[in-house]
């Protein structure tokens, strides 16, 4: 270790918050070394129990419940659980089910465990021919309800112990202490994402390296310079550097990793450096030995996809069967109430910037489009916004479907066609991307939602700004469960009818 202070320095007053913040996490007996050990410990109890579980189950079902005339033994079978629950705890292991950084990662810790299991029934069957005896000889139906069994309840049963984790993230346990090192623009929006994501394990205490121009670091203070690094490492316990490559030399970049990438008490994370497009799921990929970075060209894949993919079609469909007598009685009343169309199509920004139509009930009136232009002044409010309040153009009973948002059920039919999703960000006009800034890749990564977090926080009543924050949280921070929430959460919204001109 080539970075070292043989005299510490007087500690400063941001120094001193952040050394009292982590005492506290002492004094709740909170040490992270010691509580990520502890994590692990159970899920190795859990998935034994589990694998025994479901091979005994699976023994009751084959022999016991459904009909079997070959011979065998329950002896063997007694003799194999034992024997085989040990060996696929070391398989788990072998396929980095304990490693710290493969525990709670969602879709790929589950795809590890079926992967696991799958291996682990190949191996029984590789045991079951060393056995001559007929009565030795392992049921092939066994073999699928084992797998079948110990796949399910091991993603259940980790699926739920994440959730606990995750909750006593909350609270302080489970988590690793972090520093981010270098200080711009790109720094401070990571150590706020972490900030705001007490799931992530990592506990931000503050930033090292020289302050960049333009930088606001007022969420977490600056503990110091990259001089001061081992004395802070030191003195916080600190387990986690983030580092920051757009915002240090090349030399400063490479010292950091020189002095501190060898030391197995922490783990250094590199930032991709890709401020603009920080909601993109990013992939690293070697070519010719050389480590490249590729961009997804969707936020949401693999196993997320699939489940809002069947939640987004399923629930489409279900609703447009409970909901076809409102359909009719609300086509009837705009027709009543003016002359023109039902449906109007509005055009819209969708999945990688292709544009469609998006259908709704027509609440205005039939030329509410000349109206506008003749009206500067709401021409203006509309350019701004998005919308206009106390809109003349609305028709009477508009203004109850805007009210209750009935009149975008018609999106439903988008939804099913895949042109939108049940939960999503705002669906924006081509006019409206100027808004989005340098957000505007992100946005086109995801499908537009027929409502989402800003339907439950105010609806015509959030601002912009604040509507473009709320989508890309909801990039970032995307889950099936947040989906679920957002749905549940619009049913109340929509009933109390606020904001929605």
């Amino acid at each position: 270790m080539t970075v070292g202070i043989s005299k510490k320095p007087p500690i400063s007053k941001t120094e001193a918050e952040a050394s009292r913040r982590c005492a506290m996490r002492e004094r709740l007996g909170v040490r992270s070394r010691l509580a990520t050990n502890w994590a692990v410990l159970p899920l190795i109890i859990l998935d034994a129990l589990c694998i025994g579980g479901s091979m005994v189950a699976a023994y009751i079902v084959r022999f016991r419940l459904l009909s079997y005339y070959a011979p065998f033994s329950s002896a063997f079978y007694t003799q194999l659980v034992l024997i085989a629950t040990v060996a696929w705890v070391i398989l788990f292991a072998l396929f980095r089910l304990y490693h710290f950084d493969r525990l709670f990662s969602g879709p790929q810790e589950y795809a590890a465990v079926v992967n696991a299991c799958t291996a682990g029934v190949f191996g029984l069957v590789l045991y079951g021919f060393i056995g001559r005896d007929v009565e030795d000889s392992i049921s092939r139906g066994w073999l699928v309800l084992v797998w079948f069994f110990s796949v399910s309840t091991i993603v259940w049963v980790r699926f739920g112990y994440r959730r606990l984790v995750y909750a006593l993230r909350q609270r302080g346990v489970f988590v690793r202490r972090a520093l981010v090192v270098g200080i711009n623009e790109e720094s401070v929006a990571v150590a706020d994402q972490l900030c705001a994501s007490p799931k992530s394990g990592m506990d931000v205490v503050g930033f090292v390296g020289p302050v960049r121009e333009g930088a606001v670091t007022a969420s977490l203070p600056v503990l110091g310079g990259l001089g001061d690094l081992g004395a802070l490492i030191e003195r916080l316990g600190v387990e986690e550097l983030i580092v920051i490559p757009t915002a240090l030399e090349r030399e400063s970049l490479l010292t950091v990793y020189r002095d501190w990438g060898t030391d197995s008490r922490l783990h250094i994370r590199l930032s991709s450096g890709l401020y603009e497009l920080f909601t993109t799921g990013i992939q690293v990929k070697e070519a010719g030995f050389i480590p490249l970075l590729s961009l997804n060209q969707t936020r949401i894949t693999e196993l997320d996809a699939l489940l809002k993919a069947v939640l987004d079609r399923v629930g489409a469909l279900l609703l447009l069967i409970l909901l076809s007598p409102i359909f009719l009685i609300i086509s009837i009343l705009v027709r009543a109430d003016d002359d023109g169309s039902v449906i109007h199509r509005r055009r819209v920004v969708g999945l990688h910037g292709r544009r469609f139509d998006a259908y709704k009930f027509r609440t205005m009136i039939a030329n509410a489009d000349a109206y506008l232009e003749a009206h500067p002044q709401m021409l203006e409010e509309w350019q701004r916004s998005g919308k206009v309040q106390d809109d003349p153009r609305i028709t009477g009973i508009g203004q109850f479907l805007r009210r209750y948002s009935l009149d975008e059920l018609p999106q439903l039919l988008n939804v099913l066609k895949g042109e939108m999703s049940l939960v999503g960000p705002r669906m924006i006009t081509p006019s409206e991307l100027k808004h989005f800034g340098r957000w505007q890749h992100n946005l086109l990564t995801v499908k537009p939602g027929m409502t989402g977090l800003w339907q439950i926080s105010g609806r015509a009543d959030v601002s912009y700004d604040e509507r473009v924050q709320m989508d890309m949280r909801y990039i970032r921070n995307y889950t099936i469960w947040l989906d679920l929430e957002i749905l549940l959460g619009t049913v109340a919204a929509v009933l109390k009818g606020r904001g929605a001109y």
